[in-house]
């Protein structure tokens, strides 16, 4: 995080609202479009669960009314048969409530996991298109939080808050239809009260709703600061970080908690708040009632019924209430997901063409290329290279030679000018079709959590068993793989740390091998093994690299003298170009780069 952003998590300084409510909601609800029918069926469910549910107070009136008359006022003795059918009849109804109540509950959780998979699926596929800019802008944590966290948070509300919302209309209408049969005089003093919840909750859920966001955009900074620290523990305490590494932790955390407290309690406020003016209302109720019986308006049981259906009537109040806090949090995430579902993809060309018989030549003409407009980076770079020649990229840190991979494989789109493989401008190639063409093996290994052989086989369909065992023993990779309890069929953890980092470029360089790529990038792949192993990898690399076009971004000058090409690059710029002979004898950049090496002092540029 930026220093800005640290001061402003640690004082709890998220005061952002959501941009596009209306817009967002209404977007949101697209998806529940093709969900017609089975939100209909739950509809009539959830009004029948609810009428049988307000009928109830009515019947049990007529039961108070029955004792009240019998033992009071005639004192003939209870009519129990009158009383036990009314209790029949109130288990039926009860029962009836909870049949229908648990089918809408069951409609409604498919719909909304349906719904959440479509999103789910929407924003797996938007990522898979979305260019490598996105994901180094970005933390992996925050896209985990957007991509996982606030999906969830958008299930949990569809599946319970759409059906509280809905009862709790259907209650609230009903409500008011039984209690106008009662008394309109005292349903008219239950809706005066309406107008001061309704300000309660608009007042609680407008300043909640600045924190729940909050909440969410605190959330993700967490998740990417816990996803980097335990992927970086090793490095963390070999350089004594723990302390600074804690104090970012609890500066997060303690904003975290600060924020979700506050829109907790803001919006747990809510509660309160309406049950006190519940409470006034139901102390006018208990008055009015008691004069209306004197007056023989009502009877005893209809005062009863009358307090049921205030309870009946203030739960919906406060759950639409409740349901309004959890959709300001819910349309946060919502907004949150759109985001990435409207991020800009990668370019799609038009004229889509396959590169058939692929046979490595590739040219760069006249290619510009900068991340930002205002600051180029690669300028005017020309480079013809032939079929099957090894192609070297030198330069200190910063120099462009990853950048220039990049551009080779459209992880970046170029500004101006053109690159060509055997004559075609990659711009009109098919990202699939291009990219099989590449085998990679980098610094930095990339294993997934699966076995070996997997993980050998990755990105090659219908590998046999025979081709993953010989492409392993030309990395040199059999012998330690048989050595494991389980072999090719050893599963690697998360971060394949249950093998060394030598053992890890093993795999990988075998994985090269079995891809049987046309055009290879290798970006200092022996750096990670012994000297013995690196003499036996080069061999093999020499052989997998026998008329391929080869990219090498190279570190250590000495493994690159035999390339047919040189490329020296500094500040994105191509500076000069020749094999290592042609180069040393001008005396330039790259031999001063060379030599720096072998000798005793310090190089004038870092290598890289």
């Amino acid at each position: 995080m930026s220093e800005k952003q640290q001061k402003d998590t640690k004082k709890g300084k998220q005061v952002e609202k959501v941009k596009d409510f209306k817009g967002t909601l209404k977007r949101l609800l697209t998806y529940l479009k093709p969900h017609k029918i089975a939100l209909l069926t739950m509809l009539i469910t959830a009004v029948l669960s609810t009428v049988f549910a307000i009928v109830s107070p009515i019947l049990m009136g007529l039961a108070t009314t029955e004792l009240f008359q019998s033992m009071v006022e005639t004192g003939t003795g209870v009519d129990f048969d009158y009383i036990l059918n009314i209790l029949l009849s109130l288990g039926v109804l009860y029962l009836l409530s909870v049949v229908f109540s648990y089918i809408q509950q069951y409609i409604m959780a498919g719909v909304a996991q349906k719904t959440v998979y479509t999103i789910r699926k929407e924003v797996n596929e938007k990522l898979t298109r979305l260019p490598l800019q996105y994901f180094e802008s970005r933390t992996h944590g925050e896209i985990l939080s957007r991509a996982v966290n606030d999906l969830e948070n958008i299930s949990s509300t569809l599946q319970q808050s759409i059906t509280q919302f809905i009862t709790s209309i259907v209650t609230l209408i009903g409500v008011v239809i039984m209690m106008l049969s009662i008394s309109p005089l005292m349903t008219v003093i239950v809706l005066l009260s309406l107008p001061l919840s309704f300000i309660v909750t608009k007042k609680v859920a407008t300043r909640s709703q600045k924190y729940f966001l909050g909440q969410r955009k605190i959330l993700g900074q967490l998740n990417g600061h816990v996803e980097e620290m335990y992927a970086g523990h090793a490095v963390i305490k070999a350089n004594n970080r723990e302390e600074q590494s804690i104090t970012t932790f609890n500066m997060i955390n303690e904003s975290l908690y600060t924020t979700g407290r506050k829109a907790q309690f803001i919006s747990s406020v809510i509660s309160p708040l309406l049950k006190f003016v519940n409470n006034i209302v139901y102390v006018l109720i208990c008055v009015v009632g008691s004069v209306l019986v004197t007056k023989q308006v009502i009877q005893v049981g209809d005062i009863q019924a009358f307090i049921q259906y205030i309870r009946q009537f203030s739960q919906p109040i406060t759950k639409v209430s409740t349901i309004a806090n959890v959709i300001q949090s819910t349309i946060a995430s919502a907004e949150r997901v759109f985001e990435i579902l409207d991020e800009k993809e990668e370019v799609v060309s038009n004229n889509i063409k396959e590169i058939q018989s692929p046979k490595g030549a590739v040219r760069f003409q006249r290619v510009n290329f900068s991340y930002q407009k205002d600051k180029p980076l690669i300028e005017d770079m020309t480079i013809d290279v032939k079929q099957g020649q090894t192609v070297a990229i030198v330069g200190p840190t910063g120099a462009g030679k990853t950048t220039l991979i990049n551009l080779l494989m459209r992880f970046y789109e170029i500004d101006n000018g053109k690159i060509t493989i055997d004559g075609v401008d990659i711009r009109e190639v098919e990202r699939r079709n291009l990219r099989s063409l590449f085998g990679m093996v980098l610094q930095d290994t990339w294993l997934f959590n699966g076995t070996i052989q997997a993980n050998i086989a990755y990105g090659c369909k219908n590998t046999t068993d025979e081709e993953i065992v010989r492409a392993a023993k030309a990395a040199h990779a059999d012998h330690f793989i048989r050595t494991l309890p389980d072999g090719y069929d050893t599963i690697l953890n998360e971060e394949a740390s249950n093998i060394s980092a030598g053992q890890k470029q093993l795999l990988t360089i075998a994985r090269a091998f079995i891809s049987n790529p046309t055009i290879l990038i290798l970006d200092e792949a022996t750096s990670s093994v012994d000297t013995r192993t690196e003499t036996k990898i080069q061999q093999a690399m020499n052989t997998l690299m026998k008329g391929r076009t080869s990219f090498v971004v190279a570190h250590r000058l000495s493994t690159i003298r035999n390339a047919d090409m040189i490329l020296v690059m500094d500040k994105g710029k191509l500076i000069d170009q020749g094999n290592h002979n042609e180069l040393l004898a001008k005396g330039g950049f790259y031999a001063d780069l060379y030599t720096s090496q072998f000798i005793n002092r310090n190089p004038r540029r870092e290598i890289v």
